[in-house]
């Protein structure tokens, strides 16, 4: 190595050092993306090596047993960032079980959270209708029994928006979290869901409301237009698809200073799952090429 080289070397590294302990810009990291396991459709022993060649910082998994997921991600050098599940809560029943202890027990120390849709809420056999806040005098009490275990474990529980269930607006899951002010109890926003039960209307006003709480964010290319009345082929789409702006999107609620992870959502996708991921991964990279740290 020449001296000229050498020199040049060690100039670029103390530029860097004094930029970063002046505060001055540096390449950003990107903000952390992982996949939607229903957007894979892989075998297990395909689908951690898959994600690492695609270049996502893990998985969303679905269901009560992720022991074999953990280590599968965990050898790629990847994570689990959350793992799916629907509670129907009732008046008369409690809500934790079982299932739902040993699934908070292997998630404790990975820093994977719960991510919970509430299909229904009942009391006296009578359904309480969707986003209806009356219900919440039943809910409140059976979340509270789920955060009493997870909590202390360091699992946190991130209500999960979805069209057509009791909890089916972003409203729903802030309005939840606040009431019950934990900190472990948060919410997502979902872009498809949105869009689905929402319409096409700005949704930044309700994620700046929901920041304190908001723990994820769920993407995928989608029309724009009448989204209330399109079909899901048309809500969930891969990344690079779709009319809908959501690089803008991830621009607008990064600049807010939301700093959690994005999701990809892929129900219901088509085609060959590793072309839909490595089409999506290269929107991703477009989109947030140049966003806030």
């Amino acid at each position: 190595m020449n001296r000229f080289v050498l020199r040049w070397m060690v100039l670029t590294r103390w530029v860097f050092v004094l930029a970063t302990a002046s505060g001055a810009e540096v390449d950003p990291p990107r903000p952390e993306f992982f996949a939607f396991q229903n957007g894979l459709n892989l075998p297990v022993a395909d689908l951690a090596p898959a994600l690492k060649t695609l270049g996502f910082d893990g998985l969303s998994t679905e269901g009560y047993d992720v022991a074999g997921i953990q280590s599968a991600l965990k050898a790629q050098g990847l994570r689990l960032y959350n793992t799916y599940i629907g509670i129907e809560l009732d008046a008369d029943r409690p809500a934790r079980s079982a299932p739902f202890e040993k699934l908070v027990d292997q998630l404790q120390g990975s820093g994977a959270a719960v991510w919970l849709t509430i299909p229904k809420v009942t009391r006296k056999e009578r359904a309480f209708a969707n986003s209806d806040p009356e219900g919440d005098a039943v809910a409140l009490p059976r979340l509270r029994e789920l955060a009493d275990y997870a909590e202390p474990r360091g699992v946190r529980i991130a209500l999960y928006p979805h069209a057509g269930t009791w909890v089916e607006r972003l409203d729903d899951a802030v309005r939840l979290a606040d009431k019950l002010g934990r900190p472990g109890v948060g919410s997502t926003f979902n872009l498809c869901h949105w869009l689905k039960v929402e319409g096409d209307r700005d949704p930044l006003p309700g994620i700046r409301a929901a920041l304190p709480r908001l723990f994820f964010i769920s993407v995928n290319g989608a029309d724009g237009g009448d989204t209330r009345h399109l079909e899901w082929r048309q809500l969930i789409q891969p990344l690079d698809q779709g009319s809908y702006d959501v690089g803008r999107l991830v621009r607008e609620v990064r600049t807010l200073g939301y700093k959690g992870p994005f999701g990809l959502q892929g129900y219901g996708l088509t085609g060959d799952p590793k072309e839909n991921g490595r089409r999506s991964i290269g929107a991703w990279h477009q989109m947030t090429a140049n966003v806030v740290p």
